[in-house]
């Protein structure tokens, strides 16, 4: 059971920056709403913590892929809106057509592995 956990773990790892990318590319968002945004289209599986999420959005602004603003509500709470820049979404581009190509030869091998 500890090797499926740790399997969830790295894959989501693994495809987080490109399902956050996605997420922004939609629309502007700040940190809570793409967790909540997360967990709600992904289920328990993608319910992530703020140790997790904020770092990655943390490289994916420093790489240039999101631009951040703050911004005040009515409220009086900052919070911290990314959104898409054009290099974000060339990159988004890559990922999302690696990322066919990685699950239709997962398919595949699992299609072998199913009919011997």
């Amino acid at each position: 059971m500890d090797d499926i956990v740790t399997f969830d773990k790295e894959l989501k790892r693994g495809t987080l920056e490109m399902i956050l990318l996605r997420l922004i590319s939609e629309r502007q968002m700040y940190g809570y709403e793409l967790a909540a945004t997360l967990e709600k289209r992904g289920g328990a599986l993608f319910r992530i913590k703020e140790g997790t999420l904020y770092p990655v959005l943390y490289r994916m602004e420093k790489a240039g892929y999101v631009e951040a603003r703050w911004e005040t509500l009515e409220r009086g709470v900052p919070r911290k809106y990314y959104r898409l820049t054009k290099a974000g979404a060339k990159f988004f581009q890559s990922r999302i057509s690696e990322w066919k190509d990685f699950a239709t030869a997962v398919e595949r091998l699992m299609e072998k592995e199913m009919n011997p």
